[in-house]
């Protein structure tokens, strides 16, 4: 066998990875992007989401090692070098008012009082404050890229479906919605790579303080996405998740402005992601939950016939119900956290996240 057979032979077996499977002919009469290539659902795609998980995982690193750790690095060395400079100055000025180096106890010289011993231990001590700002900025600036990205595609998304948040009967109506256009699946496929991925990183990295409530709000939302995905409730699946991402934007960018000291920007940001995580997820994201309660057995009536692409039983609408509930609950006690930090912000004290901005580490 040659080369060409078995690139033949062996193209079929990587193709799931790289392209949409289960491609059928776009619908008569379809009610969004009637120019898309359309899809059923299978578990090919499966595949998919592995690749873009790899991906994902090379997209941050290389997001993070060429541009956000270079950035950050270099921003706060300068801001370092510079607050050097201004205490230099400033014992210097000491030295020439007649208040310069003075013995202490030990024989060793001082400078204000200030061993040499001390002065080394501070500048150790700044840097690796530095070196740990420097990752905390790079590991929050990939979820800013891809919260924007993703956004702004699920914007265009719910711009092109048929569907209001404000009369979310379109999300049942006309079910089930298959087959689904290319980019509804695409935008489904990412989402469950990107939290998938987020799980993968949760596990590899330092323990946050909430890192069970981060676990339990992952395994959660990749619950949903997985069941809605195969069971052809996109449609509420897509504008949660529109709904979702667009806070998501603002904590991890104001917690880059916070490690790179621009405390006052910080703070203004994270004023804006308190004022959009209760507006999507405190009054939008219940419109979505309590028309899944009271419309979806409205509009679709209980029936378990795979055949023809319906899976709604008592059993299943009521773990949807509770899934979304609990989603919410997770959320509340987050926005409690939130709300704490916010009172801070109010008392001068500046915005750090309680979630989890801090990780367990032993005391140096």
């Amino acid at each position: 066998m040659n080369v060409l057979d078995t690139m033949t032979h062996i193209k079929p077996f990587f193709a799931p990875f790289f392209s949409f499977q289960y491609r059928i002919d776009t619908p008569d009469f379809p009610d969004s992007f009637p120019d898309s290539a359309y899809y059923n659902t299978g578990k090919l795609d499966i595949c998919y989401v592995v690749a873009c998980i790899a991906v994902m995982a090379i997209l941050r690193d290389a997001f993070r090692l060429g541009v956000f750790e270079p950035f950050a690095r270099w921003k706060l060395t300068r801001d370092l070098n510079a607050k050097k400079k201004r205490n230099l100055s400033q014992k210097s000025n000491g030295v020439a008012n007649g208040n310069g180096h003075v013995a202490n106890g030990n024989g060793h010289s001082s400078v204000n009082g200030h061993s040499n011993g001390e002065t080394v231990a501070s500048h150790k001590k700044e840097l690796r404050q530095l070196h740990r700002s420097v990752l905390r900025f790079a590991e929050q600036g990939w979820s800013v890229v891809y919260y924007t990205l993703q956004w702004s595609f699920g914007l265009y998304l719910h711009l092109n479906l048929p569907t209001r948040i404000f009369d979310p009967t379109a999300l049942w109506q006309d079910y089930p919605h298959i087959p689904l256009a290319g980019p509804v699946k695409f935008y489904y496929l990412t989402q469950s790579a990107f939290y998938l991925h987020q799980v993968l990183i949760l596990n590899a990295e330092a323990r946050r303080k909430d890192h069970v409530q981060m676990m339990t709000h992952h395994v959660i939302t990749i619950v949903l996405i997985g069941i809605s995905y195969f069971s052809n409730f996109t449609r509420v699946g897509c504008l949660i998740m529109f709904l979702m991402d667009w806070c998501d934007i603002f904590l991890p960018l104001a917690k880059m402005l916070r490690y790179i000291n621009y405390q006052t920007t910080c703070d203004l940001t994270f004023a804006w992601f308190l004022v959009s995580w209760f507006v999507t997820r405190h009054f939008l994201f219940v419109f979505a939950i309590k028309s899944t309660i009271m419309d979806c057995p409205v509009f679709i009536p209980f029936d378990w016939a795979p055949e023809r692409g319906y899976y709604l039983t008592q059993q299943s609408h009521l773990l949807f119900c509770v899934l979304l509930v609990s989603l919410q609950i997770l959320q509340i006690i987050w926005f409690w956290m939130i709300c704490r930090v916010a009172w801070r912000v109010v008392n001068g004290s500046g915005a750090a996240d309680e979630r989890s901005d801090d990780e367990v580490e032993k005391d140096e």
